[in-house]
């Protein structure tokens, strides 16, 4: 179903190591002293070099069983589809003859080297973005689902939803890799004729079926894994924990806002998981001198009956990235000093330029750059067109496969 990711870069190159004395080459050291170099890679540019050196070692990282430990300690990439790059050595179609549109990819800890991956133009022109996760972009149209491997471009196409024609699409997830046995595709769907009828969809991956949980007036807007257990967000901001057997199923999280509000003071916000904490934030206006835009970040207190959300003063060892569709899912990373990424702060992705960097609360002055563009939207959105976003590739989720 899929292959080792695929990033091509024009800068990039492996270099072959001279022959070690005492044995054959490279390709002969043992497994165990091969995996012992793993750890120590610093970019994604070193994770694709590594297993490209030979077979030997390219098995060695397929067996690595921590490779998803990566995902905290480097950035995500960062996908901007509408930045189309030149490309002549890239195929213009798929192997199933699709159009491929060449894109820009950037990695933070290698901003200047060039890198881009291929995505279905189809993509773009017939379908909307309905979310991605484990490396895969999730996209629907009509009845229809498309699962797409954002580097490697293998695909997936569930069954028909059992919906209205006309369908809008408000989030989608993985609930594991895709290529895992117990893997979930859900997504919340609405009909676009009186946005009235709402579901949830739980497609169990490879079935034949999908099961469906009527929603009424509810929209869940947002999912994430926390310790274990799916949570899920609908558009009035309330929590819930979703379970997928023995049915499909929402449970609210009966929860209390900052400062005893009755309701949620964020005007769009949006759930991250930072280490082992369960983070909502967003944004607020600042109408004098400054930094024009601030980032807050409450985590909740799930050890307090009710739950409770109780302010992050300080995010001392993370980095939060996020892109302005609401259905694109945010990141952190835990060890931001590994590529030379600062703590407390938040990288925005945008589509007239890459992105924004903000210090949250107190460090929102001092990061501030005051070339950033002034007509930047900072308030997220639903848009039709794919918007910049974040991705780590799937190849870091098949740990030890």
């Amino acid at each position: 179903m899929q292959s080792p990711s695929k990033i091509s870069s024009t800068s990039a190159s492996i270099v072959t190591p001279p022959t070690v004395s005492g044995i054959q080459g490279w390709a002969d050291l043992p497994e165990g002293l091969v995996q012992s170099i793993i750890p120590l890679l610093g970019s994604f540019l070193d994770l694709l070099a590594f297993p490209g050196t030979c077979h030997s070692w390219r098995a060695a990282f397929s067996s690595y069983p921590s490779k998803s430990t990566f995902c905290a300690l480097l950035p995500p990439l960062l996908i901007r589809p509408n930045t189309r790059v030149s490309a002549p050595h890239l195929p213009s179609k798929g192997d199933d003859g699709r159009k491929l549109r060449t894109c820009q990819v950037i990695d933070l800890a290698n901003p200047n080297t060039p890198l881009r991956c291929q995505i279905p133009q189809d993509t773009f022109q017939k379908l909307c973005f309905a979310g991605s996760s484990y490396g895969q972009l999730i996209c629907g149209g009509g009845r229809n689902c498309l699962v797409v491997d954002v580097f490697t471009g293998a695909k997936v196409s569930p069954p028909q939803l059992p919906f209205s024609e006309g369908t809008y699409f408000n989030s989608g997830l993985l609930t594991a890799p895709i290529t895992s046995p117990d893997s979930h595709l859900l997504v919340c769907v609405e009909s676009d004729q009186n946005f009235t009828q709402r579901s949830l969809f739980d497609w169990p991956v490879g079935s034949n079926s999908w099961s469906e949980l009527q929603l009424n007036d509810s929209r869940i807007e947002q999912i994430v894994e926390f310790n274990g257990q799916f949570i899920a967000m609908d558009f009035r901001y309330k929590l819930y924990t979703l379970s997928l057997a023995p049915q499909l199923g929402l449970q609210e999280i009966t929860t209390m806002w900052w400062d005893d509000m009755d309701g949620c003071p964020f005007l769009r916000p949006w759930l991250v998981v930072c280490g082992d904490m369960l983070l909502i934030v967003d944004h607020y206006i600042n109408l004098f001198h400054g930094a024009p835009v601030s980032y807050k970040a409450y985590r909740l207190d799930m050890s307090t009956e009710p739950a409770t959300w109780v302010e992050a003063a300080k995010l001392e060892s993370c980095t939060l990235f996020i892109g302005g569709d609401v259905r694109s899912p945010a990141f952190s990373c835990t060890s931001p000093g590994r590529w030379s990424g600062r703590t407390n702060c938040l990288y925005y992705a945008h589509d007239t330029q890459p992105w924004s960097l903000h210090g949250l609360v107190d460090d929102a002055d001092a990061l501030w750059d005051d070339s950033t563009d002034p007509e930047l939207v900072f308030k997220r959105n639903w848009y039709r067109q794919l918007q910049p976003f974040w991705v780590y590739p799937s190849m870091l989720y098949s740990d030890g496969q």
